[in-house]
């Protein structure tokens, strides 16, 4: 039977803890640092369904014309100024356009509006703005990239996980999401929003949900049962008692379903040493891969 994971990252517990150990000596093998200055600010965003969008940037200067698009999205506080702010020496180091768009919440209020992508909404959902926002990057650089990377983190982590279901034809390279509190589980016959029955949007197949490139990055240390806004209903615990945990668990439902499919799946991870919820620590683990993957290094 197929694996869900490549060899690189077959689905041990040996292994898994095994895999930060990647990620640390990424850290150290940098690219080399570009000397330039970064122009930072925002713009809006208004071109979908939805209300307009600050859109925070980070831009160096000097960018290649296909130099990585990145566009990061923000946690439950909706900062999405302060998660440019912590790629600004990232987005220098490594070459990349960082977007951070600021899906407040006024106008996105509690999570089934931003976190769940906002799938109930008859318009203006959440999930619709980014590849919108991706034609408008790229028309505001010049450029033409095809695709670009989607990063998240906490809150963010579970936007990305969730769009991954449901955009069929979203242009994504790669999708991290990063120590995210609870999930949407690759599973039709739990209900929605802990699985994908009942949900409110159909949700792309199966197989092509596996076949996504999806990274799982988790910190070894957000391992707290009581953090600040981790979910704590029964359905949520059931996935584990902390943030660690749960994304195990997100991993093996993943494994048991592409076994029980016979197919493969693309679905990858890292656990990061040393960091606990910290959106700066993910980031730099995240920049490192999209910079290998990109060059062709990773």
């Amino acid at each position: 039977m197929p694996s869900a994971y490549s060899a690189r990252h077959s689905f041990s517990f040996r292994r898994f803890l095994a895999a930060g150990v990647l990620v640390l000596f990424a850290w150290l093998s940098v690219s080399p640092v570009f000397a330039q200055s970064v122009q930072i600010g925002a713009f809006e965003f208004s071109n979908w369904d939805g209300p307009v969008l600050p859109i925070h940037y980070a831009e160096p200067d000097g960018l290649s014309p296909d130099a990585p698009i990145v566009i990061v999205m923000h946690g439950v506080n909706r900062n999405a100024d302060d998660y440019r702010d912590n790629w600004i020496d990232l987005a220098d180091q490594y070459g990349l356009a960082v977007y951070a768009p600021e899906f407040s919440k006024a106008d996105f209020p509690k999570s089934k509006n931003y976190n769940l992508g906002g799938l109930s909404n008859a318009d203006g959902r959440a999930f619709d703005a980014i590849d919108p926002l991706f034609d408008q990057i790229k028309a505001r650089r010049g450029v033409d990239n095809a695709k670009y990377y989607l990063f998240g983190h906490s809150a963010g982590a579970q936007f990305v996980h969730r769009f991954v279901y449901f955009n069929s034809d979203a242009r994504f390279e790669q999708a991290y999401a990063a120590n995210a509190g609870w999930y949407t589980l690759p599973n039709t016959n739990w209900d929605w929003p802990y699985g994908l029955k009942h949900a409110p949007a159909k949700p792309i197949a199966m197989p092509d949900i596996l076949s996504r490139d999806l990274v799982l990055l988790l910190g070894d240390r957000d391992i707290d049962p009581t953090s600040r806004n981790l979910r704590q209903t029964p359905e949520a615990k059931a996935q584990g008692q902390h943030r660690f945990e749960r994304g195990f668990n997100f991993l093996k439902v993943a494994k048991e379903q592409a076994d029980r499919l016979g197919v493969p799946a693309r679905w990858t991870f890292q656990i990061i040493p040393d960091v606990a919820h910290d959106n700066h620590g993910m980031a730099i683990a995240a920049a490192a891969q999209i910079d290998s993957h990109h060059t062709g290094k990773g």
